[in-house]
């Protein structure tokens, strides 16, 4: 069975414990996008993805997932540890040397759930792309979903992949864009303005749809539903979820200073604070 809405609620508040200790033990990562994302993947492997039991590369005859903006690995593997891909415990090997669990996801390490090497920018859309169009030579009604920085789409890449997509009717495809405005340097119009993401979505003839509480799971749950009905029609879709960089801890909201840096002791006592533990501490 599906886990509630409580349900949900309790593992996005534990998964926010996993970021911000990881980060922490290692005084490196990227605690602010993680925390941004965290809603929206946990609802995604939770809820909202047909997977089968175990993992294999191949994935044949489930959803898959593709993280472009591999930074934000934090929440990732955490999502990933609790889905049961891989131990709880390991999560305390984060960026350590020799950990199956490096700073950017790889596929060398063999770590369960990971599909593509995600540490260069603006790449996972062609991957995911390339999966989906598998799928379809493979006769597999399965979706495959993407997830992609606003920041991101700053890369070249991406808008080759966008303008293929549709050309080619990948229809079986779900792009993400985290829409939080921010990026390292600082917000993604002081960096670089790109205007209207829909309107270039749609001028690429995309099936644009939005979810602009995209911290909210219940908004999340309806927009990914909406989004799945919409896939074998003939267009690629993609959403645009509007989140908070460092949602569920006051002092990471509303700034970009915590893209990539990490909480001292002070810092993470308060954030741990903020997000009293539900579930058990790896």
């Amino acid at each position: 069975m599906k886990p509630n809405t409580q349900q949900l609620s309790d593992l996005t508040i534990q998964v926010r414990r996993d970021i911000l200790r990881m980060v922490h033990a290692v005084n490196s990562g990227h605690p602010g996008g993680s925390l941004g994302c965290t809603e929206f993947l946990v609802t995604l492997y939770q809820n909202i993805m047909d997977r089968k039991e175990g993992f294999d590369m191949n994935g044949i005859g489930e959803d898959l997932f593709f993280l472009s903006n591999g930074h934000i690995s934090p929440v990732f593997y955490s999502v990933l540890a609790r889905s049961g891909y891989f131990p709880v415990s390991e999560l305390a090997t984060f960026r350590l040397l020799d950990s199956r669990l490096q700073g950017h996801p790889t596929t060398h390490e063999g770590l369960p759930g990971v599909r593509i090497a995600s540490g260069s920018l603006g790449q996972g859309l062609s991957v995911a792309l390339g999966a989906a169009q598998a799928k379809k030579l493979n006769k597999d009604n399965h979706i495959v979903y993407s997830l992609h920085g606003d920041g991101e789409l700053q890369e070249g890449q991406n808008w080759e992949a966008i303008m293929y997509a549709s050309a080619k009717k990948v229809d079986n495809i779900i792009a993400t864009i985290d829409l939080n405005g921010k990026q390292i340097d600082g917000t993604t119009d002081e960096v670089l303005p790109m205007g209207s993401i829909r309107a270039k979505f749609e001028a690429f003839d995309w099936d644009v749809l939005e979810i602009k509480e995209g911290n909210s799971i219940d908004a999340i749950i309806a927009g990914l539903t909406d989004a799945k009905s919409r896939t074998g029609k003939g267009k690629p879709v993609c959403i645009l979820l509007h989140t908070e960089m460092g949602n569920g801890v006051d002092f990471m909201m509303h700034t970009h200073a915590w893209h990539g840096k990490a909480p001292n002791n002070d810092q993470l006592a308060s954030a741990l604070a903020q997000n009293v533990s539900t579930l058990a501490d790896y």
